[in-house]
């Protein structure tokens, strides 16, 4: 038996994930087959058991990537922004948005929703508590109304997903999503402080 270099393991993973990710993307979770997986990467079932357990495992793999992406554009915003709170607004209905990316819609938001049931619930939290320092910011500058930050934004949070969730769902998503940022703006507009 050959044994593997590091890199050579880092390489048949991030292989693996990528075209995990493409296959998802293109076919869905359930119309996509280990067989059909390996057989595009040029790697055995082997190689995809080792690394990620099982074809669940891959797809959890994938939406953990997929997570990052999104937190890491999301906090591009809100670190780009002139002012916290346009940053956040802007961060809000950018999450929204991505709703309507195709590689986000099809898997992280059914095909992970479906197989997964509630998704990432590390990327979750990250999102939360990235959420409550970002309030908890606004609220020490007495822009938002004083209020538990981490209740305020698992609350936020919450509402955000399933919005996500509802936009990605229908045929109408362009309708969804401008239905969707209407009701944010009225929900942020109501934790202003003075409003």
């Amino acid at each position: 038996m050959v044994r593997r270099t590091r890199a050579e393991m880092e390489e048949t993973r991030a292989t693996l994930l990528a075209t995990a990710r493409q296959v998802f993307a293109e076919r869905g979770y359930a119309d996509t087959s280990m067989d059909d997986l390996t057989a595009q990467a040029s790697l055995t079932r082997g190689a995809l058991y080792h690394h990620f357990g099982d074809k669940k495992g891959l797809l959890q793999a994938v939406v953990a990537q997929l997570d990052a992406e999104m937190d890491e554009r999301l906090c591009a915003i809100t670190d780009h922004a002139e002012h916290a709170w346009d940053g956040f607004r802007q961060r809000c209905h950018a999450y929204l948005q991505m709703a309507l990316e195709p590689e986000i819609q099809r898997i992280v938001l059914r095909d992970a929703r479906a197989v997964l049931g509630a998704g990432s619930p590390e990327g979750q939290r990250h999102c939360v508590a990235s959420m409550q320092r970002l309030l908890h910011q606004l609220i020490e500058q007495g822009v938002v109304a004083p209020v538990n930050a981490q209740a305020l934004a698992s609350l936020i949070y919450g509402s955000l997903a399933e919005a996500a969730f509802w936009i990605a769902d229908g045929e109408d998503g362009s309708v969804r999503l401008a239905q969707a940022s209407a009701a944010l703006e009225l929900q942020l507009r109501g934790i202003l402080l003075g409003h």
